[in-house]
């Protein structure tokens, strides 16, 4: 059980498989805590993206936009300009997605120096030039502020950059701006909404503007699906960058915790907090992966980085990876939600006709029964990390303790729609001394490992594949977030493995994707298997930015 549904445990638990919304109009919720903006979810003020396939940079890759800097028909800049006039078409106004927190100021400056070094004959690598989003919880040393989406963190502008972002100026990327997410991402409530924060408010879903965008890492998803950047990079802890990849119709790879550096990153678990790439294509995010990853000594590894790590994870990507590999399918997927497992089963055809072998394993089973100590480690961890983060920024909160007396004098700015109780119980916590603590991490990292390395092992199993999430949920603002009756999140985030997901088709319209699971710095195998997947199905469709499900 992934942390979102951990957290909403027992809000629509009751909801069964045969009650999945995924085939009605989500409905208008009445609550008194609704506000205006609740009303603007139900039905926004226009639908659609008129024109959307006639866009410069429809469903571009990097590899197309590097093609069309080389012949001179575009530059950074023109890219920069387009995608920047597309947030303002798409973000504020027309579907109100809502994806984007704040758009750089110093985007086109820095777009034009990398324009006059290619034009001197100077590339520093496949990025070069190209507009990236970022998630509001990793830090920029510029003019953006770093938040978590929350009201509390407003003004707070980081004094450096977060190590990957470092390690992306150098690749050349262009840092475009940062996307909203779930506030303190999705750690404050156990009735939050993913995609809402008290300053960014709703993120919506551009294949169903009712539906949710899932979350943490909710702008992300919603603005590389809207073609509003090229890539760009979310967060996990448990299903933050595979969740909302899968409900935006994405490929999201969350990696071995410890490949990406954590620092400069607004943390919730130094067990588990990993960045991760998101974007259209399985090369995409192999591209974004090695531009992302290196050595930092301020954060060392929770696994032992191997000496013989890929530099370049695109040698992985070749269309016959699958061949002759055996694989694991989540049984309990394969007997979900009737037309999710349809998915799945069509999948694991496709699978097969790759010549792949396919057995039948019980992983869920193994795992689900940790949830409970994984939810203390995350209260014990978060308490720990956010008050260093905050010692050492230049917020006016300056702990914990100091975010919840805000949000209680703030309350109808802050907490409109939901509280805060997550945060209260983190605060209560007396640090990671705590013999209860220690059993809990023990329990959680040992176990989920051990139920990964032994199904692997017993049936020599190049990777676990499952349903990485059902379809998108309705925005719910009086109840909460609620399950659609599939996750498998849970076991990698737990074992600190990597976790690729790629879009394995629709459910009247939402999309669903196939997540790949992988022992420890497995990311080069799994990118194998997955682009493979891709090559050979091709599933990933843009949205159309309807105003709910369309049977």
């Amino acid at each position: 059980m992934n942390r979102r549904l951990f957290l909403q445990q027992g809000t629509r638990a009751a909801l069964t498989a045969t009650l999945l919304p995924a085939a009605v109009a989500c409905q208008t919720a009445t609550d008194k805590k609704m506000t205006q903006e609740a009303a603007e979810v139900a039905g926004p003020p226009t639908a659609g993206a008129p024109g959307d396939e006639a866009f410069a940079l429809h469903e571009a890759t990097v590899a197309d936009l590097q093609d069309r800097m080389a012949k001179g028909s575009e530059t950074a800049r023109s890219l920069s300009e387009k995608y920047l006039a597309r947030i303002k078409a798409l973000n504020e106004a027309g579907p109100m997605l809502r994806a984007v927190i704040e758009t750089n100021p110093d985007a086109l400056t820095i777009a034009d120096g990398l324009d006059k070094e290619r034009k001197a004959g100077k590339l520093r690598g496949p990025l070069h030039g190209i507009p990236v989003l970022i998630k509001d919880n990793i830090d920029s040393g510029d003019q953006m502020m770093t938040t978590a989406g929350a009201s509390a963190l407003v003004g707070h502008k980081a004094r450096q950059d977060a190590f990957i972002i470092q390690k992306l100026r150098a690749a050349g990327a262009v840092l475009l701006g940062k996307t909203n997410l779930s506030e303190w991402a999705n750690f404050r409530s156990s009735h939050s909404v993913s995609g809402w924060s008290s300053r960014g408010r709703q993120s919506r879903n551009p294949y169903a503007l009712d539906r949710s965008t899932s979350g943490s890492s909710s702008g992300s998803g919603a603005a590389v699906a809207a073609n509003l950047c090229a890539v760009a990079i979310g967060t996990e802890t448990d299903g933050s960058v595979v969740s909302p990849s899968s409900c935006n119709g994405l490929v999201g790879l969350k990696p071995t915790v410890g490949l990406l550096s954590r620092s400069g990153i607004i943390p919730i678990s130094s067990t588990q907090d990993t960045a991760g790439p998101m974007t259209r294509t399985v090369r995409d995010a192999a591209l974004l992966l090695a531009a992302l990853q290196g050595t930092d000594p301020a954060d060392p590894a929770k696994l032992p980085i191997p000496a013989n790590t890929p530099t370049d994870y695109t040698s992985f990507l070749k269309a016959d990876a699958l061949k002759g590999q055996r694989l694991g399918v989540e049984k309990a997927h394969l007997n979900g939600p009737p037309k999710v497992a349809a998915l799945l089963r069509e999948a694991v055809a496709a699978l097969k006709a790759q010549g792949a072998k396919v057995v039948e394993i019980e992983l869920n089973k193994l795992v689900n029964p940790l949830g409970e100590a994984e939810f203390e480690v995350l209260l014990y961890e978060f308490k720990d990390g956010v008050n260093k983060y905050l010692a050492g920024a230049g917020a006016t909160v300056k702990n914990l303790a100091d975010v919840i007396a805000y949000n209680k004098a703030h309350a109808a700015e802050a907490m409109p729609i939901f509280e805060q109780e997550t945060l209260i119980r983190a605060e209560a916590t007396d640090g990671l001394g705590n013999a209860k603590y220690k059993a809990a991490v023990q329990k959680t990292v040992a176990g989920a490992r051990q139920a990964i390395d032994s199904l692997m092992k017993t049936h020599q199993l190049t990777a676990i594949i499952g349903v990485t999430t059902g379809p998108a949920w309705c925005i719910d603002w009086a109840n909460g977030d609620y399950s659609t009756g599939v996750d498998f999140s849970s076991p990698a985030a737990m074992a600190g493995y990597p976790h690729l997901t790629v879009p394995m088709g629709q459910v009247l319209g939402l999309p669903v994707g196939l997540s790949f699971v992988g022992s420890a710095y497995q990311e080069g195998r799994l990118l194998g298997l997955g682009y493979a997947y891709e090559q050979a199905t091709h599933k990933r469709a843009a949205p159309k930015f309807l105003p709910t499900v369309q049977a």
